[in-house]
C-alpha cells in the first residue's frame, strides 16, 4: 500500500488537526485563542481560507487570508533572494619564481579586475626543475603578492606548498 502524497508549504483549511488555534483575521488583528472549528467558520464567513503560519507555537498560529494570494507573494520572495544572491567564484592565477615585473604587472592588473567584480583568487606558483630547490624564492614572490594586495584583499589561505607548487587564496575585503 503507498502512503498518501506528503504536501509541501504550510497547512490549510481542513488539514488543520489541531483542537484550539491562535487566530488573526484578515485585517491582521489578534482574534485570540478558540476552537479550531469556530476559525474554520470564521474564514469561510470571509470567503478567505484558513491557514497555519506558526505550526510550531503553542496553541499554533493560524490566519485567515486568500491562500492563493499568500502562495504567490512567496515565490515572489523566494525569486528575489535568489536573483539578490551572488555566486563567489575562485580564479586562478599562475606565476612562476622567476617572473619578470611586466608579466608580474599584467597578471596584477587581471587580479585587480577580479577582486572588483567581488571573486576570490588563487594564486599558484609552479616550481619546475631545479626551482624547487629554493622555494623561498617563491615564499618571497607569494609575500609580495600579499603586500601588493594588502588594501583590497586578505589572505583567506596563507602560503603553502602542495607537492611542486606554492598556493595561497585572497578574498576580496
Amino acid at each position: 500500500m503507498q502512503a498518501p502524497p506528503v504536501k509541501d508549504g504550510p497547512r490549510i483549511n481542513e488539514d488543520i488537526r489541531v483542537p484550539r488555534v491562535l487566530l488573526i483575521d484578515q485585517h491582521g488583528e489578534k482574534q485570540g485563542v478558540m476552537p479550531t472549528s469556530s476559525a474554520l467558520e470564521a474564514a469561510e464567513e470571509a470567503g478567505l481560507d484558513l491557514v497555519e503560519i506558526v505550526p510550531n507555537a503553542d496553541p499554533p498560529v493560524c490566519k485567515i487570508l486568500d491562500y492563493g494570494k499568500f502562495k504567490f507573494q512567496e515565490q515572489k520572495k523566494k525569486n528575489e533572494a535568489r536573483k539578490r544572491q551572488k555566486v563567489v567564484e575562485i580564479k586562478e592565477i599562475k606565476l612562476r619564481p622567476n617572473i619578470d615585473i611586466h608579466d608580474y604587472e599584467v597578471k596584477a592588473r587581471s587580479m585587480h579586475r577580479f577582486f572588483g567584480e567581488g571573486d576570490k583568487v588563487k594564486v599558484t606558483l609552479r616550481f619546475r626543475g631545479r626551482e624547487l630547490a629554493h622555494p623561498e624564492l617563491g615564499m618571497k614572490l607569494l609575500q609580495q603578492v600579499k603586500a601588493d594586495f594588502e588594501p583590497v584583499a586578505k589572505v583567506e589561505y596563507e602560503p603553502r606548498m602542495e607537492g611542486r607548487q606554492m598556493i595561497m587564496i585572497l578574498a576580496p575585503k
